[in-house]
């Protein structure tokens, strides 16, 4: 089998310090271990690779790898359970980004998204993640309308002579903040045209406790356990892989929900065949996902001794991708590709015995859901010449979209609101087909001598999701129960919902030279949405004796958004000795504004200017280094949800690690000064909330301080 060949550029000043990169092309893989090309030469100035290496010296600190991703700049998280907090890159949130897991969608089997595609990973295991922040090619995301994130476990290893390869790598880590602990195993037996690949891990935490005296934060705790085998073939005919994995979560917290996650399991097998041939190169992967997902109330928010409410979710889906690369000559290059991806979801509410409220019957909130989405791709990419490149493509998607009748828990005056829109909604014809044409182009030209300029435009689509159009209940609880956005209003679906259409300009300017270790980069870019899938008031929730809740009923429905905004990264060396070791600066600043255009009001969950800085210090196999962080004062709200304004904070971080031969150790202490903060992009505190039998209502609080320990070898 031929070498395969990884060409993206990756430029350092596209990453935070942790994650920083030189301004080169990767090599040809060496035959020991196989990955699968990046088809696109041409690749965005605006991408960031999270390495192995990278991973392995932050992963005691986080058991989120969306975490872990908030370093690059213009990536921020929306708060959600302990290892699945959901990204939101230049404004726009986890649910209209493209996310893969080995080059495969994970669709969400949740009302309120607490199995988010990344949960299904840990940073432990992890081999590598890709980020796209800017304008990304059609062929890399479809039914989205903002960045990339390619999550990617290690590529198969194949050993380089008759001996069986037996090679591997474990860890584990301890966090005292919230008694977080956990470890991981990599074990890989190969042959020169065989491998086998196991990996696990597990990782369990209690609750956290907030910076200074903010206390216990309640509905942190979590435990999770994940497995995944994977074999791989090479040959004659490329290389094919197959990789099955399960999932298991006995229970999570949310801190900004209503309800725990008290059990997810999910099971997956993946396919995946590459072959390079005389006229070029064609890549087809497939897969199956089943995921049983339950929700109920941990003891923090009462326990479910009597009941509780228990909610279910089971999600089956499915899809394939084929790519073709043509290249007509050492200019031009054609990339096609055809997807096909089903998802169906039932989405039920058992009865609680000795309930007026739930009972008699089942609560049907989605009942045989079905999204089907077949699209297809073809893209031009040219290097005009040394200095300039261009990449051109366009992509259809059809996405099709229907659901069953609908039933509450009763037809009782404690279910009259749901009686009434249940009978609404099954009265009318409830299936949907959209039609989205995107389209995008980047130009990418060296102006001079370690000066590069990227111009890049994109129109994407997003059609709605199953929840954003199916769910119906109007009742005050029914409505509390949907929603991914951890701000305690209730949300109800719109089957009317038209697609979001986006138009996005992004101008990256890149300077820097990689010999004296310095590099500046500025991306300034604006999205402006048509259709954009944001809430309406309904009502505002009131007790039984009248009195305002400050929460509200919401309904999705489409006004005209914008974003816009600046990312920047600077790297400097500070000091070079051979015997004193060497320093560096890095520093990083993400600033956006989102505005709902049609109500003239800001939208939820934008983040305030953040500016990062670190300094790293390597003598030997010694390593040292600081973080701080200051994130502005979130003052710009969104009156519709009565998002919380957080002050202003400044957080410091000290760094240290030692490898010796295959063994690494680390210490790392966050938040130094136990600061109090509140997270900008956390929500309403609702395990405080449902804890305090409603006399706390605060934003979700920051960690405090934390002692990180990591130990890892490789052998």
């Amino acid at each position: 089998m031929k070498k395969s060949h990884v060409v993206a550029v990756l430029l350092a000043s596209a990453a935070h310090p942790a994650f920083a990169r030189e301004a080169t092309a990767l090599p040809p893989i060496d035959v020991e271990t196989v990955a699968s090309p990046a088809t696109i030469t041409t690749a965005p100035s605006t991408i960031t690779a999270v390495t192995r290496e990278d991973l392995r010296a932050r992963q005691a600190n986080s058991s989120d790898i969306a975490g872990l991703l908030s370093d690059i700049p213009g990536v921020a998280i929306n708060t959600g359970g302990g290892f699945s907090g959901m990204p939101t890159i230049h404004g726009l949130s986890e649910q209209r980004l493209a996310i893969t897991v080995d080059g495969h969608p994970v669709d969400s089997a949740c009302p309120n998204d607490m199995n988010t595609p990344m949960s299904y990973t840990d940073p432990q295991t992890v081999g590598e993640v890709r980020v796209i922040t800017g304008v990304s090619p059609v062929s890399l995301s479809g039914d989205s309308i903002g960045a990339v994130i390619d999550v990617r476990t290690p590529a198969p290893r194949f050993s380089r002579s008759d001996s069986l390869l037996l090679t591997g790598e474990v860890s584990a880590f301890y966090r005292s903040n919230d008694d977080g602990a956990g470890g991981a195993v990599t074990l890989t037996a190969a042959t020169r045209s065989l491998s086998a690949t196991y990996t696990g891990s597990f990782t369990s935490a209690g609750r956290y406790s907030g910076g200074g005296d903010l206390g216990l934060v309640h509905s942190s705790e979590y435990r999770k356990t994940d497995h995944q085998l994977a074999l791989a073939w090479q040959g004659a005919i490329g290389l094919v892989e197959v990789k099955g994995g399960y999932h298991y979560s006995p229970y999570e917290g949310f801190v900004n929900q209503y309800m725990d996650m008290t059990s997810n399991k999910s099971w997956f097998l993946n396919a995946h065949w590459h072959n390079e041939f005389a006229w070029g190169a064609l890549d087809l992967k497939a897969d199956y996902r089943s995921t049983d997902h339950e929700m109920n109330f941990l003891d923090d928010k009462g326990g479910s001794a009597d009941g509780g409410m228990p909610m279910n979710t089971h999600v089956r889906s499915g899809g394939y991708t084929l790519k073709a690369d043509i290249p007509l000559g050492p200019v031009h290059t054609l990339h096609f590709g055809q997807e096909y991806h089903r998802e169906t979801m039932n989405d039920w509410w058992p009865p609680v015995a000795g309930s007026m409220m739930m009972s008699p019957d089942t609560f049907l909130n989605i009942n045989n859901g079905e999204r089907t989405r077949i699209g297809g791709f073809g893209e031009w990419e040219a290097r005009w010449s040394d200095k300039l490149s261009t990449l051109a493509g366009v992509r259809y998607d059809h996405v099709a979209m229907n659901t069953g009748a609908v039933q509450p828990y009763g037809t009782g005056m404690m279910n009259m609101a749901d009686a009434t829109a249940a009978a609404a909604f099954n009265a009318i014809d409830r299936r949907r087909a959209d039609n989205n044409w995107s389209g995008s182009f980047l130009a990418s030209y060296a102006a001079a001598k370690g000066l590069l300029v990227e111009l890049g435009y994109a129109h994407k689509t997003r059609s709605p999701n199953l929840y954003e159009r199916y769910t119906w209940g109007t009742g005050s609880m029914s409505s509390r129960m949907i929603g991914w956005y951890g701000d305690g209003n209730g949300y109800v679906g719109n089957p009317d919902l038209k697609p979001e259409r986006a138009d996005t300009f992004s101008l990256t300017v890149t300077a820097g030279d990689p010999k004296q270790g310095w590099s500046v980069k500025a991306t300034p870019y604006y999205t402006h949405v048509n259709d954009y899938i944001d809430a309406t008031f309904v009502k505002a929730f009131t007790t039984m004796m009248g009195v305002a809740t400050g929460f509200n009923q919401l309904r999705f429905a489409n006004v005209e958004a914008e974003f816009y905004g600046v990312d920047a990264a600077v790297t400097t060396p500070w000091w070079d000795n051979g015997a004193l070791g060497k320093t560096r600066v890095t520093s990083s600043l993400s600033w956006v504004e989102g505005q709902n255009v049609t109500t003239q009001t800001p939208l939820y969950h934008q983040m305030p200017l953040d500016i990062k800085v670190a300094i790293r210090h390597a003598l030997g196999a010694f390593e040292a280094g600081a973080d701080v962080e200051w994130v502005d004062a979130k003052t710009r709200v969104d009156p519709a949800r009565n998002e919380p304004q957080t002050p202003a904070y400044a957080l410091l971080a000290l760094r240290t690690a030692y490898t010796w031969k295959t063994l690494r150790l680390s210490v790392d202490v966050e938040n130094l000064l136990d600061k109090a903060y509140y997270l900008p992009l956390g929500g309403i505190s609702l395990g405080d909330y449902s804890a305090s039998g409603g006399t706390i209502r605060r934003a979700v609080p920051g960690r405090g301080r934390s002692v990180n320990l990591g130990l890892s070898a490789r052998f």
